[in-house]
C-alpha cells in the first residue's frame, strides 16, 4: 500500500464524532430527517448574526476586489491583527498590539501552528481527559505524542498533580481546552492557578518552557453566571487560541487567530515560527475576506440563550429519566454514563431510536458518550419520546 503507516492508522481510527455525524446523514436519508436526533457533531445551529451578512456584503461591494481577495503578509492584515489586539486589551486588560496576533484557519490550524513550531520527533504534549479527539491526530502530524492526563470524573476539573507526574524533558506544551469539549466543564480560576504554579516548578526543572495551549472555542458559551478566566494573564508561557466558529456560527469558514503575549519566554523568535508554520503548512494565511469580515464583528456577542434553552431541556429531559449526566457549565455538550458502562452498546441502542450519539472512548472518557445540543430546539422536543423508550431499554424510569 502506498499510504505511510502513519496515516493508515489514521484512516483505521476515523473520527467516531464524523462516523456518527455520516450515520445520521445515512438515517435522515431512509426515514426522513425530522424523524432523526442527530446529536452527534458540534455544528452550530444558532443563526449567523445579521452583522455578519452585513459585514460581508459591505465589503464586497466597498472595498478593492483585489485587495479583499489577495495575498497580504502570512500573519494577517496588519488592521485585522490591530483591531484584535485592541479587543482582547479592552477585555482583558492586556497589553497586545498587531505583531502579538496572526490570525488563522480556525483554532485548530492554529494548534497545529503552535505544535509545528514546538515539536521535534518523539517530543510530548499533554492534554487533560476528556479531550477533543483530533488532539492526538495534531501532535502525531509532527511526530509528537499525545500524554493523556486520567480524567477526574467526580469534579471534571484538571487534575494537576497526575500533570505534574506525567511532565518529562520531552513535554513541550500543555493543551487546555476551556470550557470543554465533551464535558462543557469550566475550568476555575484557582485551577488554572495551580497549574501555573506547578508549570514553573517543572520549567525550573527540566530547564526549559512549558507552552500552554489554550484552545478557546466555546470562550463566550458559558452559564449560570459562570466566568472563563483568561490564562495568558495567569500563565506566562501561555498561547491563546481562538475561533469564531461557534460565537458567530461559522464552523465552515475556519477563521481564528492566536495571541502570543510579550512576556513569553522567547516571543519574537515564537512569533516568527508560528508565522512561518501558517505559510509552510500550507494555510499561507487565513482566508481574506473572513478577517475582514471578523474585524467588523469582534463585538458581535455568542447567542447564549439559544444554547442555554437547549441545555436546561435536554439535561431536564435525560436527568430525569434517571440517566447519570454531567450538568454542562459551558461550550454546547452534555456527558452521559452509559448505563451498563459500555458507551457503545449505549450508542448503538440510541441508534435504533434514531438518537444519534457518540462514544467517549476517543476523549479518552470510556463509558461515557457525548451529546451536541447545539442543534435546533424543536428537533429536542421531537426526541423526547425516544429518550423515554430509551429510558425503558434500560431499566430507568423517570422521576
Amino acid at each position: 500500500m502506498a499510504l505511510s503507516k502513519s496515516m493508515q492508522q489514521l484512516v483505521a481510527g476515523n473520527s467516531a464524532i464524523r462516523k456518527m455525524f455520516e450515520l445520521g446523514q445515512e438515517l435522515a436519508a431512509r426515514v426522513g430527517r425530522e424523524n432523526v436526533y442527530d446529536f452527534s457533531l458540534g455544528n452550530p445551529a444558532s443563526p449567523v448574526p445579521e452583522e455578519v451578512r452585513d459585514s460581508i456584503v459591505r465589503i464586497a461591494t466597498e472595498e478593492a476586489p483585489n485587495y479583499v481577495h489577495g495575498y497580504m503578509a502570512n500573519a494577517g492584515y496588519p488592521e485585522v491583527r490591530a483591531a484584535v489586539a485592541e479587543h482582547l486589551n479592552r477585555l482583558h486588560g492586556t497589553d497586545y498590539d498587531a505583531q502579538d496576533i496572526i490570525m488563522t484557519v480556525g483554532a485548530a490550524g492554529g494548534l497545529n501552528d503552535v505544535l509545528r513550531a514546538l515539536l521535534d520527533p518523539d517530543d510530548e504534549v499533554l492534554t487533560f481527559a476528556p479531550f477533543f479527539t483530533e488532539y492526538r491526530s495534531y501532535a502525531a502530524n509532527f511526530g509528537g505524542k499525545l500524554t493523556i492526563v486520567p480524567p477526574d470524573t467526580e469534579h471534571f476539573q484538571l487534575d494537576i498533580d497526575a500533570a505534574e507526574a506525567c511532565i518529562g524533558e520531552r513535554t513541550k506544551a500543555i493543551i487546555v481546552n476551556n470550557p470543554n469539549n465533551p464535558s462543557g466543564a469550566v475550568y476555575t480560576e484557582e485551577t488554572i492557578r495551580k497549574l501555573g504554579a506547578m508549570l514553573e516548578r517543572k520549567e525550573q526543572e527540566i530547564g526549559h518552557p512549558i507552552y500552554v495551549i489554550c484552545d478557546e472555542p466555546y470562550r463566550e458559551l458559558v452559564y449560570d453566571g459562570l466566568t472563563v478566566p483568561y490564562i495568558p494573564n495567569i500563565i506566562k508561557n501561555a498561547v491563546f487560541l481562538y475561533s469564531f466558529s461557534k460565537t458567530l456560527s461559522l464552523p465552515g469558514e475556519r477563521i481564528g487567530y492566536m495571541a502570543l503575549a510579550k512576556r513569553a519566554d522567547d516571543h519574537d523568535t515564537m512569533i516568527q515560527a508560528l508565522t512561518i508554520a501558517n505559510r509552510c503548512l500550507g494555510f499561507v494565511n487565513a482566508p481574506s475576506l473572513l478577517q475582514l469580515v471578523v474585524k467588523d464583528c469582534l463585538a458581535v456577542e455568542a447567542n447564549v440563550p439559544f444554547y442555554d434553552r437547549n441545555r436546561k431541556l435536554l439535561y431536564a429531559t435525560i436527568s430525569g429519566l434517571d440517566f447519570e449526566c454531567v450538568r454542562p457549565e459551558g461550550a454546547f455538550y452534555m456527558l452521559v454514563k452509559a448505563p451498563n458502562g459500555s458507551a457503545a452498546d449505549f450508542a448503538a441502542a440510541a441508534e435504533k431510536l434514531n438518537i444519534i450519539i457518540v462514544p467517549c472512548d476517543g476523549f479518552g472518557l470510556p463509558g461515557y458518550v457525548r451529546i451536541a445540543y447545539c442543534v435546533d430546539y424543536a428537533m429536542i422536543e421531537r426526541s423526547i419520546p425516544a429518550w423515554e423508550q430509551l429510558a425503558k431499554i434500560y431499566g430507568v424510569r423517570p422521576h
